[in-house]
């Protein structure tokens, strides 16, 4: 794929235009912090469906990729973590979605290795459990046995400590949300939506980001820059207000002291 200079395109819809049913897609974000909001609504505007999801979650029920989810547009999720989203649970125990889980670390690094050319690793996470052992649900039957489970995997010694082998995550493509890009690609996170941004943007044979905000090349400090512009395919730029749309899943707050 040729990729051009300047990589800005002229809106989500058009950076989504050509993602086919049944792609991977591998998606950053943690919770709803740092999540390609509007990418993921151009895409559900496009019309993809039995897409199958990488993502450390599959959103909220009503926001993120909860909205993809609620449309019957995903038909895989690999993920860590489900507790927020009470669509996901239902269609999981119903037998209508299939789940790989995986541990929130491990996600991390097989994406990371994917974008590194590495084909796989092993790790110690999991060793002992049902991780490596397999007969991990995947997919249930709608009367709530199961249909398809987890394999084995292999597992070594090194170093005198038992790992688990765990293949690497190239996915189709790759939606990020980013603080700042360059017309190169060059991309900066600011704080804790970095989270899971990095290794997706890594992972993905097209990388499309949302940018808050749009920069010429050179403006982002070479050591700022914490995604290089190799891993990116296309860039959109975000409208202020767009800019600013960053719910959370939930707030706790504390009373303010009378008088204060």
């Amino acid at each position: 794929m040729s990729v051009p200079l300047d990589k800005v395109v002229g809106s989500a819809a058009e950076a989504v235009a050509d993602i086919r049913s049944g792609s991977q897609i591998a998606v950053g974000g943690f919770g709803l912090a740092g999540i390609p909001w509007f990418l993921i609504e151009a895409l559900l505007e496009q019309g993809a469906d039995e897409l199958e999801i990488v993502s450390n979650n599959c959103g909220v029920d009503g926001a993120g990729l909860g909205l993809l989810l609620e449309a019957r547009r995903i038909r895989r999720v690999i993920a860590s973590y489900v507790g927020e989203n009470k669509e996901f649970a239902r269609q999981y125990l119903s037998g209508e979605l299939e789940v790989e889980l995986t541990p929130q670390g491990t996600l991390a690094e097989r994406m990371r290795a994917g974008g590194a050319g590495i084909g796989a690793f092993f790790t110690p996470t999991g060793v002992g459990t049902a991780v490596a052992e397999g007969g991990l649900p995947w997919r249930y039957h709608p009367d709530g046995s199961i249909a398809m489970a987890s394999s084995p995997k292999e597992v070594r010694s090194f170093h005198g400590r038992e790992m688990v082998l765990e293949e690497s995550i190239v996915a189709d493509v790759a939606l990020v949300r980013a603080a700042v890009a360059d017309r190169h690609g060059n991309l900066r996170f600011n704080k804790s939506a970095q989270n899971f941004n990095p290794a997706v943007a890594m992972s993905g044979r097209l990388t499309i980001v949302e940018a808050e905000r749009v920069v010429e090349a050179g403006e982002i400090a070479p050591d700022d820059v914490h995604v290089p512009g190799v891993f990116v395919n296309r860039v959109v730029e975000l409208t202020p207000e767009q800019a600013t749309c960053k719910q959370i899943e939930k707030a706790t707050t504390t009373p303010r002291p009378k008088g204060n």
